[in-house]
């Protein structure tokens, strides 16, 4: 079983130099001892966000190929559930907590699982609490 919902902010600071911090160090060493879950959009954002990293020259594409090899090593689970929550649940929690329906995934999931969520997302973090579903830093 998984020990956190991780969202794209949480796991890009691991790879783009200038958002490392202990704290990002700590999540990576829980993930990678005993796992994370993910909506289905999670691997497409984070695609997304590589191309546009390697595009402003944030990472070289040596990087991104490295950090990509590096996500491919961890224990990460893609949630199968995430199409079915998507009409229902994950837009009830966008439109209570005016969030986008791409971080309502991850806080439904959070929610669903009955796990911390890793996010650095200001917005996501505020949802979060209010639902009661727990924040790693």
């Amino acid at each position: 079983m998984a020990a956190v919902v991780l969202d794209c902010s949480a796991a890009l600071s691991w790879f783009m130099p200038d958002e490392d911090e202990p704290n990002a160090r700590e999540l990576r060493t829980l993930v990678t001892d005993s796992g994370a879950v993910v909506p289905m959009l999670w691997p497409i954002e984070m695609g997304n966000i590589f191309v546009m990293a390697v595009r402003s020259g944030r990472i070289s594409a040596s990087d991104r190929a490295a950090a990509i090899a590096a996500l491919g090593e961890l224990p990460i689970e893609i949630d199968s559930e995430t199409l079915t929550m998507i009409w229902t649940d994950t837009m009830v929690l966008a439109d209570q907590h005016r969030l986008t329906v791409y971080d309502a995934c991850y806080l439904d999931l959070a929610h669903r699982r009955h796990l911390p969520l890793a996010t650095r997302d200001k917005e996501l973090r505020a949802a979060a609490r209010k639902l009661g579903v727990p924040i790693l830093a």
